[in-house]
């Protein structure tokens, strides 16, 4: 079976132009509004993009629009402001299901962990009996609904009634962690890396859920999201910054001297936390989207549905293989 990578190669090695499969772009550079939230990963490969001239080299416009947070993407594509957003594919399933004309291409496959003290007596997943994790989000995380299952898979027991859940935004649940007010933390990639750079030690990654929900290979869950019409009527570079990406990953995912330059946007607190948001960047590099990940995909959609509910996956959501781009 054929794969597609940001370079339009296929796994065949076939010579594929990526433009066959996006609309016909114009030869000057158009320019194409991408939302990033300030200092998080987006905006390192955006600057490795214009340090490199990788833009330059692809013709590429970029117009970059600053959000707070991750939940304010979604609102600026949808109104128009933004051209593509990285984001969650289960949003945009949803987004499908009521009608958006959406498309995905994976960004990362990196996930997030519970975490412990490195010097902590919880040794698994039972040992949080009694114990408060804290969870970044809400009660409908995706991460949190998929620990739940597993818990109740592995243990025959809820994750939720087992250890007093304590919800709130990443940064808060890793201080209030950091501080020993929580006994355990089930937090994003980039705060589980500082963490973990910090002393603390993986108890379960995210990873190894869904793995052990039997859904294999773990799928990437965060990708660039753009609508179909949009990029047709107005001519959108889609392929020129899937492209110029994949290009920026292949230097951070071979300089160590990339990294330090972008010691002010990661703002470390050590040496040791830059290495470890490096290290864990990298695996997380996602260059291509196959029949294997949709069809991995399609089962923890199913899961999903199963175990969340209609904020999570919206009333009436169904899997749609063509929300990915392939």
């Amino acid at each position: 079976m054929t794969t597609f990578t940001r370079r339009g190669v296929l796994s065949t090695g076939a010579a594929f132009s990526i433009s066959m499969a996006l609309p016909r772009v114009l030869s000057a550079a158009e320019p194409l509004c991408l939302t990033s939230v300030k200092f998080g990963s987006l905006s390192w490969v955006i600057d490795t993009i214009r340090t490199e001239g990788i833009d330059k080299k692809q013709g590429l416009d970029l117009k970059i629009i600053d959000v707070a947070t991750n939940p304010a993407a979604p609102v600026a594509l949808l109104s128009g402001a933004a051209d593509v957003i990285v984001s969650d594919w289960t949003w945009a399933l949803r987004q499908r299901a009521r009608g958006d004309d959406l498309k995905f291409f994976p960004y990362s496959s990196s996930l997030g962990s519970v975490m412990v003290a490195k010097d902590s007596p919880i040794k698994s997943l039972g040992d949080l009996k009694g114990k408060k994790i804290g969870v970044a989000g809400t009660g409908i995380d995706k991460s949190w609904i998929l620990l739940r299952a597993y818990s109740r898979k592995a243990l025959g027991k809820d994750i939720a009634e087992l250890a007093e859940p304590v919800f709130g935004a990443a940064p808060l649940v890793s201080e209030e962690f950091k501080n020993g007010r929580l006994d355990a933390v089930l937090n994003f990639w980039t705060y589980a890396a500082r963490l973990k750079a910090g002393g603390a030690t993986e108890l379960l990654t995210m990873a190894d859920v869904i793995k052990g929900l039997g859904v294999s290979p773990t799928p990437a869950l965060v990708g660039f999201i753009w609508s179909e019409k949009a990029a047709r009527e107005k001519s959108l570079p889609i392929d020129k910054l899937l492209a110029a990406v994949d290009e920026a990953d292949s230097v951070l995912a071979k300089s160590d001297a990339a990294w330090q330059r972008l010691r002010p946007l990661i703002r470390p607190a050590s040496d040791a936390e830059l290495v470890a948001i490096r290290e864990y960047y990298r695996s997380g590099i996602t260059r291509s989207w196959g029949a294997a990940d949709t069809a991995a995909a399609e089962k923890l959609t199913k899961l999903l549905i199963e175990l969340g509910d209609t904020e999570l996956v919206g009333d009436g959501t169904h899997f749609d293989q063509n929300l990915f781009h392939t």
